[in-house]
C-alpha cells in the first residue's frame, strides 16, 4: 500500500511511478488551496474525478468538473482551489518530464505560510 502524504490542503498518494512518469491521487479538502507554484522538470495533466476545480494557470482561471481535464506545462505558474465548503475535490495527476521530486516546487504564494 502506498503511503498517504498529508498536506495542509488535504492528502495525496502516489499510485504509480517510473522513470518517465508519476501518477498521484490528490484529495483537496473543502476550501483547500494548493500554493501558486511552478515546476522546472515536469508537466502535469489533471483529471477531475470528484468535485469542481478552480484552476489558475499563469493568472488565467479555468473551471473544471468531473470527467474534465487540464494540462499544466512545465514552468507554468499554477494552483488549484476547492471552493466547495462541503465536498472534497479529487484529482488524478499525471506528471511527465525528467524529474519527479517534491523539491521541484517553486512557490510564489501560499495561504498556509510555506515558502519553498
Amino acid at each position: 500500500m502506498n503511503k498517504i502524504v498529508k498536506k495542509p490542503w488535504g492528502t495525496y498518494v502516489v499510485l504509480a511511478k517510473s522513470k518517465d512518469f508519476l501518477i498521484k491521487k490528490i484529495k483537496i479538502k473543502p476550501e483547500g488551496v494548493l500554493s501558486y507554484q511552478s515546476h522546472n522538470f515536469r508537466s502535469e495533466h489533471w483529471v477531475i474525478i470528484e468535485g469542481k476545480a478552480t484552476v489558475i494557470i499563469n493568472n488565467r482561471t479555468y473551471y473544471k468538473t468531473e470527467n474534465e481535464s487540464i494540462f499544466i506545462p512545465k514552468k507554468a505558474k499554477h494552483r488549484v482551489l476547492n471552493e466547495s465548503a462541503k465536498k472534497n475535490l479529487v484529482i488524478i495527476e499525471v506528471q511527465t518530464g525528467t524529474k519527479f521530486i517534491e523539491s521541484d516546487i517553486k512557490r510564489y504564494s501560499d495561504i498556509y505560510g510555506r515558502n519553498k
